[in-house]
């Protein structure tokens, strides 16, 4: 029997394609390393340039200038953590829909902690970028990242699994607001009532507040351990929206 063709990176390319790809790699590998020794402002093209032995020139034939290789490498962090979301999510058998949120859920945090400086980044300001700069490869990133969980939740909605607020619940200026949200992360189907966006947007900055004040170290000052905080959130909100809860194993 023929074994299965296997497409490779770069198959299909041309020789000068496929060394501008490498080169390129090299770059935002680079890049992401001095981010994480040094943040954001440590990231340059010269030094990223002297240790690649080019010119800084040189670097503009692949990348236009230093916003746009954060750009790339903050869409390559993303891509990342949706691999090692997607990943932890396709451990839990498909069915199970309560653990494979919870699986999901505990991954994110845990890419976090492990990834303290990239996570800064991707979810911090974006004040080190200059107005006007194209974040658009950045965002489609961040739209794959998300689109587990806005699978699951999906999953619940469809089995009804809680309540969802009518739309004469959700206050105008409020509304608003969860538009300009829906669309922006890629969630704007029609099956998804605004009544369902206000929930899933309340449980995620709720969750995602707390790894934010845990990567931040906000409470540093009065607990040593985040986890306890970060479970007891977590099957809060998840018992808002019907699922169970199940202790984390080791």
């Amino acid at each position: 029997m023929a074994k299965p063709q296997i497409e490779r990176p770069g198959a299909g390319l041309s020789r000068r394609e496929r060394v501008r790809e490498a080169t390129l790699l090299e770059i935002k590998e680079i890049a992401r390393r001095h981010l994480v020794e040094y943040g954001p402002q440590g990231v340059s093209l010269r030094a990223i340039a002297r240790e690649m032995g080019m010119t800084a020139p040189g670097l503009y034939r692949y990348v236009s200038g230093i916003d746009a290789l954060l750009v790339l490498i903050t869409a390559q962090m993303y891509d990342d953590l949706a691999d090692t979301v997607a990943a932890a999510d396709a451990s839990v058998p498909e069915h199970d829909t309560d653990q494979r949120i919870l699986t999901s859920l505990r991954a994110f945090r845990g890419w976090a902690l492990e990834h303290r400086a990239e996570f800064s980044t991707m979810f911090g300001p974006r004040n080190q970028l200059d107005p006007g700069t194209d974040i658009g490869e950045a965002l489609e990133a961040a739209r794959r990242f998300g689109a587990t969980f806005f699978t699951l939740f999906d999953r619940l909605l469809s089995e009804e699994r809680f309540e969802v607020p009518s739309e004469e619940e959700v206050p105008a200026d409020l509304a608003r607001e969860l538009r300009a949200f829906a669309d922006t992360v890629g969630l704007s189907t029609p099956h998804v009532s605004l009544g369902a966006v206000m929930v899933l947007s309340s449980c995620w900055v709720r969750l995602y507040g707390v790894v934010c004040m845990e990567i931040f170290q906000h409470l540093n000052f009065a607990m040593a351990d985040m986890e306890p905080l970060f479970e007891s959130e977590l099957r809060s909100l998840l018992s808002r929206l019907g699922v169970e809860y199940r202790p984390f194993e080791r």
